[in-house]
C-alpha cells in the first residue's frame, strides 16, 4: 500500500508556523496540491516566499472562526485545484489561566478556535470530498480529514482546563465525524501530539530552561519530537496507506502517556 499523496489536494490551516507549516511544506515536498491557511497573511507570505506562485502551492489568509471566511477558504481551493482530498485542521492555541476564574480561564476562547473552527472547517469540506465522491465511479478513498488534538485531552492539569477541554471535545467530534463520513467513503482521525519543538516551545523553553528537562524526563524516548516527525504521520494518515483506518486518536509523544507524571512541565 502506498503512501504517496502526489496529485492530491490538502488544505491545511494553521499554516503559517509551526506543526501546520511543517504539514503543508511536506505535502507539497510529496507532490500535493496545497492550499496554506491562516489568519496570518503577513507571515503566510514571508513563509511561503515564491511558492504561492508554484504550481502546486497557495494560500488563503483569513479569520476561519467565521462562516464566510470558511466558505471562501473552500471557494479558492476549488477555483486553483477544482477538488480537495485532504483536509488537515491544525489551526489550534493553548493558553493557561486559573480554573476558578471564568474571566481567565481560556475555555470560551479555545472552544471557539481549537473545536468550533475545525467543526465548521469540516462540515463544509466534507460536503465538497461527498459531492465529488458522487461524481466519481471509483469506489476508492474518497478524502481524509486530519485534526491535530493533544495528549492534554488525556491528562489533568488545572492551569491546562480550557486546552485540556477543548482537545478532549475534538478527539470526540474526531470519532462522531468519522462515523457519519464513513459511508461516503471520508475518513477522519486525530493526532495527539506530545511534546514538539515549536515556536511556541522554543519560547517557553527560553523563559524556563529547566523545562526541557522535565519534559526529556518524562518522555520514554528522551527528546521532543520534531514538526517534520508530525508531518510524516499526518501524510501516513492522509494517504492510502492508511485507507483502513478512521475514528482513530494516534498519539505521538513518544511514550510519554505510558508513564506521564502529573506534575511534569505542561508542553
Amino acid at each position: 500500500m502506498s503512501f504517496s499523496i502526489a496529485g492530491k489536494t490538502a488544505v491545511v490551516t494553521g499554516a503559517a508556523n509551526g506543526v501546520g507549516l511543517a504539514i503543508a511544506r511536506h505535502f507539497m515536498s510529496a507532490g500535493a496540491n496545497v492550499m496554506f491557511a491562516d489568519m496570518d497573511e503577513a507571515r503566510l507570505a514571508d513563509e511561503l516566499g515564491d511558492a504561492d506562485g508554484a504550481e502546486n502551492g497557495a494560500y488563503f489568509a483569513g479569520d476561519l472562526r467565521q462562516k464566510l471566511t470558511v466558505a471562501n477558504l473552500l471557494s479558492a481551493t476549488i477555483d486553483r485545484f477544482e477538488k480537495v482530498d485532504i483536509l488537515v485542521n491544525a489551526s489550534r492555541q493553548m493558553v493557561t489561566g486559573d480554573p476558578l476564574m471564568p474571566d481567565e480561564d481560556g475555555v470560551q476562547m479555545l472552544l471557539d478556535q481549537n473545536l468550533m473552527t475545525s467543526l465548521r472547517v469540516t462540515q463544509l469540506f466534507a460536503k465538497r470530498m461527498k459531492k465529488q465522491a458522487q461524481q466519481d465511479e471509483n469506489e476508492g478513498p474518497a478524502g481524509s480529514i486530519i485534526n491535530l488534538s493533544s495528549i492534554a485531552a488525556r491528562r489533568t492539569r488545572p492551569e491546562l482546563l480550557a486546552y485540556s477541554v477543548s482537545s478532549a471535545a475534538l478527539d470526540q467530534m474526531t470519532r462522531s465525524m468519522a462515523m457519519t463520513l464513513a459511508p461516503d467513503r471520508i475518513r477522519v482521525n486525530a493526532i495527539a501530539l506530545g511534546s514538539v519543538m515549536s515556536a511556541s516551545l522554543k519560547s517557553a523553553l527560553k523563559e524556563a530552561e529547566e523545562m526541557r528537562d522535565e519534559i526529556l524526563t518524562a518522555t520514554p524516548l528522551g527528546r521532543i519530537a520534531s514538526s517534520g516527525e508530525l508531518a510524516e504521520v499526518a501524510q501516513f494518515l492522509a494517504s492510502e496507506g492508511s485507507s483502513f483506518v478512521t475514528g482513530q486518536i494516534l498519539t505521538v509523544d513518544g511514550g510519554r502517556t505510558l508513564v506521564d507524571p502529573a506534575d511534569a512541565a505542561a508542553h
